[in-house]
């Protein structure tokens, strides 16, 4: 059986999670799991001081994910193992709708369960790759603007984020 998609139901196979996934329950895994798409999500967004930051930033956020293979933590590893294992279930309309309440609040309960359970090497590694998700997501974004220079929307969206996944 396959895993479920973002915003599927975790306990559709809680059999089949990676080995550094034996810490936490089928739901758990799929919050640590479903946060970097959400991150994506919530900074391609467009809003009222953001403009549309087109497809090359979402693109720009798959390839921030697979960065994570390269990461020398078992945890993201097993992160990005388990969002391609399940890629084939992945659909534009899956998952809940998603805000930046919403976002916060998952980054905080992930750093809780992390702090809980992880190394702590990994449960930085951990954060620091979603961080650098949604930073890659919002540079691609804004590349229109002068170099080195982000649009304020983006920049305090990546204070928030920061602050949520307790970096800093």
């Amino acid at each position: 059986m396959r895993r479920p998609a973002f915003g599927g139901s975790p306990e559709a196979d809680p059999h089949n999670l990676p080995a550094c996934a034996a810490g936490y329950s089928a739901t758990e895994w799929a919050l640590i799991t479903d946060l970097p798409a959400r991150v994506i999500v919530l900074a391609t967004r467009p809003g009222p001081d953001r403009p549309d930051p087109g497809m090359a930033a979402g693109l720009a956020g798959l390839e921030a994910i697979a960065a994570g293979l390269a990461f020398d933590s078992d945890l993201v590893r097993a992160v990005v193992a388990t969002i391609y294992s399940r890629h084939d279930e992945v659909t534009p309309t899956a998952g809940p709708p998603v805000d930046l309440v919403e976002v916060l609040g998952a980054c905080r309960a992930v750093v809780r369960m992390l702090d809980r359970r992880a190394d702590p090497a990994d449960s930085a590694a951990y954060r620091q790759w979603v961080q650098s998700v949604a930073a890659r997501v919002c540079r691609t974004g804004s590349q229109t603007r002068p170099e080195d220079s982000l649009a304020p929307a983006d920049r305090r969206l990546l204070d928030r984020l920061g602050a949520a996944l307790a970096l800093g």
